[in-house]
């Protein structure tokens, strides 16, 4: 199998076609953005980081029954995936609250929920993502009743997952952002990536932001964030 051309290119990834019909390679970027690409940096090896790391929670997902689309590793930035039609739906789910959230309904950051909350965001950069809802999706025909269903029931299973995975290596999984695609025959499964990037990760003992929060929000350390949750996932016993 080899690579051919570049088949779309967005924030922090490339994506491109191979000889494969039913494969495509990701290229993980150094790029940063936030606030729907308002702001623009460089993070130094983020890349990589970002491409283990997602890779390493997709495989532990896979063992665990959740289908996704990875396939395989090819070096530190690239692997190969499952070509999915993305379904255009950003599904938020949120065990503290934080960000945008803790604004909306004026929580302190790191209240704990009595429940997860999932949220649904259309993916659209132009319009800033914003929140939508079962009767949304449905009247504008992103997904199917029983597509809600079944993106619904994966997110929260996932959710619990790597929350489970994350308190065993002391972080806190405040929240994660997760996308879902459709594979050729129809079968709705886990896309895009889990990463400092898509989650937020305190320090259990600390409460340390470990994720892109230190470079929405200047706080420094950018790099040693993303490399602590690197070291803790791939220096666990």
């Amino acid at each position: 199998m080899e690579i051919k051309e570049l088949l779309y290119e967005g924030k922090a990834k490339k994506v491109y076609n191979t000889t494969d019909a039913y494969t495509v390679m990701v290229s993980y970027k150094d790029d940063a953005t936030a606030f729907n690409g308002i702001k623009k940096g460089t993070i130094h090896d983020k890349g990589k980081v970002n491409n283990e790391v997602s890779n390493k929670m997709m495989m532990y997902l896979e063992e665990q029954g959740v289908k996704t689309h990875y396939i395989r590793q090819l070096n530190e930035r690239d692997t190969l995936v499952k070509r999915v039609d993305i379904i255009p739906l950003e599904v938020i789910m949120r065990n503290k609250a934080a960000g945008s959230l803790a604004k909306r309904l004026g929580l302190e950051e790191g209240t704990l929920l009595k429940r997860p909350v999932l949220e649904f965001c259309l993916k659209d950069d132009d319009l800033g993502d914003p929140f939508i809802n079962d009767d949304h999706i449905l009247s504008i025909e992103l997904a199917t009743e029983e597509d809600i269903v079944i993106i619904k029931q994966m997110a929260r299973t996932i959710n619990a997952l790597m929350k489970t995975y994350f308190e065993k290596i002391d972080i806190d999984l405040i929240d994660i952002k997760l996308e879902f695609g459709r594979t050729s025959t129809g079968e709705i499964i886990l896309a895009d990536e889990i990463s400092p990037d898509t989650c937020r990760y305190w320090d259990m003992k600390t409460g340390e932001k470990l994720d892109k929060d230190r470079f929405r929000r200047d706080l420094g350390k950018i790099e040693e964030a993303y490399m602590e949750v690197y070291n803790r996932i791939f220096n666990q016993q």
